[in-house]
């Protein structure tokens, strides 16, 4: 593991959840409420909870094993499981599980696309 991907993991283990959870929440007024977040990058794990506003239930999300794979000189990312609380999500979420997704070639990110596979390399 290279001292980069070390730092950006100990960053993301040490950013408090309340922070993450106030800034969605102000990045979404008018539109959502975050009510709940959890990420583990290491057992790479998700899961949100969000009201939409005039909504009386919470939407739940739960994302289970996700990364990058490396298919030759391609980057291909992969969700192993997602599902909800709300039956049409799990149903669209059943659509783009167990699929590689190819990373497009972003002239912006294409520096750091060796880093970002590092990250979420799967296992």
């Amino acid at each position: 593991m290279s001292i980069q991907v070390f730092l950006i993991k100990t960053a993301i283990k040490l950013t408090p959840t309340f922070l993450i959870t106030i800034t969605a929440n102000f990045l979404l007024r008018g539109i959502a409420k975050l009510t709940f977040f959890e990420f583990d990058l290491d057992r790479r794990t998700l899961n949100v909870s969000t009201r939409l506003l005039g909504e009386e239930e919470d939407i739940t999300l739960e994302v289970e094993g996700f990364g990058v794979t490396a298919q030759g000189n391609e980057r291909f990312f992969v969700i192993r499981s997602a599902r909800s609380n709300k039956l049409w999500l799990t149903n669209l979420l059943a659509h783009v599980t167990h699929k590689s997704w190819p990373i497009s070639k972003i002239p912006q990110i294409a520096p750091y696309i060796g880093t970002i596979s590092e990250l979420l390399e799967t296992k």
